[in-house]
């Protein structure tokens, strides 16, 4: 929990509070004492998801990702209550030199946590690493051409085509020092953010305040510990004791139990899902009225009312309801066992069939797989459920070109990138492991029609256009379906009551503390 230091006198502690009332609490380049939190020690937090990869240019874990949001800077950076870019290690806006020509500035003065400037170097070769062969984010930054230092505090950006979230889209670049090699990088990068990292294990983050940080969001303890808590019972419990200031990913079935031991809860519907994924390439799921007959088999509405309290929406779409760019599908996937059935005959499969559906060990998805076996043995579809960790299922059973695999179940979340359409589709329909390996859509008529009407969208000259052609993307994806969403969870972040006198759900996976203050 956030702990107190005992040994400030009375007329300290008096005299920081008169600086409080006479500068307040806001953010901009204020110190830490005059925010009112010189006395804070140290932020305690239960986190739900485990990774050692830290690399900011290649990691895609939720821990990671989050814990990076703390120590690394992009020149843009997302506030994750509302998605609205702001200007991070950048000195204000991009300056336009034309519609596929940028220039950025670096802020002031800024340095990494070890005390060497950052320059516009570094961000040329976080760019590099950012896009190097193989690495998932590609897809997400294939527009730009070109990145060079102009100077040593100024970068140009040139793109292939006009791109119209083009400052959004370098929230994906975290800039690291150049000199850092990439194995230190996975194991503990330096940043210029608020935090320094003082201690990865695989069962905590520790992290310490970086006192040459410049920017506008200052850290507000001196240190901040993460505890890996994998299971729901152990998080809930920890943060049950009171000794836990905040805990992301509480499950539905301990709202009310946290509530009732002094907790503030936040609950934010998000993008955050379990999908099911197909080998396109093995019969019969090679046939699209196949992969269909699945999503009908399944009784969503149950898996939400059961496995998720309620604490979920049915997918009508690759996107939630709240989205801003929602359009509900073409198709939408209801429970209709005759229709699926049909849908079997139609595709000339013989029942019964058997295969084994992988799923990775996350709590809540293991409990979402006896339902969906069960539903899935009324049209003669035989499982047999095989769970294991996400860094065990991908390498061994899916990333192969012989892969043998038929069906998998698996969260994702690629919000923690950003939410536009674009993105989100590009981290699992790209040029990327996703299709290339896991799905093996790449190159069917289905993959090359979403990235025609995928073009089409960014080259529209209006929003409304470029609104309609993702339209289009959604009901294609819903009749395709190499992977889809069964509901989009809703997310409930616990804080100790209290310890912040401001702070924002976030509907993605993770943890994001820049912004908050303590009280």
């Amino acid at each position: 929990m956030i702990k107190r230091n005992g040994k400030f006198k009375a007329a300290v502690a008096a005299a920081v509070a008169s600086l409080m009332l006479l500068s307040g609490c806001g953010g901009g380049t204020q110190t830490a004492a005059k925010t009112g939190t010189a006395v804070a020690d140290t932020i305690t937090a239960q986190v739900a998801y485990a990774s050692r990869d830290f690399s900011p240019s290649t990691t895609s874990g939720a821990l990671p990702m989050a814990a990076n949001w703390h120590v690394t800077e992009p020149l843009y950076a997302l506030d994750y209550s509302t998605y609205e870019p702001y200007a991070a290690l950048a000195k204000g806006d991009p300056e336009k030199v034309s519609d596929t020509e940028y220039v950025v500035t670096l802020r002031d003065g800024a340095k990494f946590s070890d005390g060497t400037a950052v320059t516009a170097n570094d961000v040329v070769s976080s760019y590099q690493r950012t896009t190097a062969t193989g690495s998932l984010y590609i897809s997400m930054l294939d527009f730009i051409d070109s990145v060079e230092a102009k100077s040593d505090t100024q970068v140009t950006f040139k793109l292939k085509k006009a791109f119209p979230l083009f400052k959004q889209r370098l929230a994906l670049i975290q800039i690291v020092p150049s000199s850092m090699s990439d194995a230190d990088l996975k194991d503990k990068p330096i940043g210029s953010g608020p935090w320094k990292y003082a201690e990865i294990t695989d069962q905590q983050v520790k992290f310490e305040r970086n006192d040459l940080y410049n920017g506008s969001y200052p850290a507000q303890a001196k240190n901040m510990v993460w505890n890996v808590t994998v299971d729901d019972t152990a998080r809930v419990t920890a943060m049950q004791g009171g000794k836990t200031d905040i805990m992301e990913m509480v499950p539905a079935q301990a709202l009310q139990t946290l509530q009732s031991s002094g907790s503030e809860l936040k609950t934010a519907q998000g993008f955050n899902l379990p999908f099911l994924m197909f080998n396109t390439k093995k019969k019969p799921f090679d046939d699209k009225r196949v992969r269909q007959a699945v999503f009908y088999a399944i009784d969503v509405d149950k898996l939400i009312s059961n496995q998720m309290s309620g604490q979920a929406e049915a997918a009508t779409s690759f996107l939630p309801k709240d989205s801003q760019y929602y359009h509900q599908a073409k198709n939408v996937y209801t429970k209709d066992t005759a229709k699926a059935k049909e849908l079997l005959a139609e595709a000339g499969v013989t029942t019964p069939i058997s295969f084994t559906l992988y799923t990775t060990d996350h709590s809540w998805i293991t409990q979402l797989a006896p339902q969906i076996k069960n539903d899935l043995a009324e049209i003669g579809m035989n499982v047999d459920i095989q769970s294991m960790k996400s860094s065990a299922l991908y390498p061994s059973i899916t990333d192969k070109d012989d892969a043998d695999y038929s069906m998998v179940l698996a969260p994702g979340d690629p919000s923690v990138f950003g939410n536009d359409p674009d993105l989100l589709m590009n981290w699992w329909y790209g040029d990327n492991a996703w299709t290339q390996q896991r799905s093996f859509w790449k190159g069917s008529d289905g993959y090359n029609q979403l990235h025609e009407l995928m073009d089409k969208a960014t080259a529209a000259s209006s929003d409304s256009e470029r609104q309609e052609y993702w339209n289009q993307c959604f009901d294609l994806l819903s009749e395709e379906l190499p992977l889809y969403p069964l509901f989009h969870r809703k997310t409930t972040t616990a804080v100790r009551k209290g310890a912040f006198s401001s702070w924002e759900a976030i509907g993605s996976t993770g943890i994001n503390l820049v912004k908050a203050k303590l009280n």
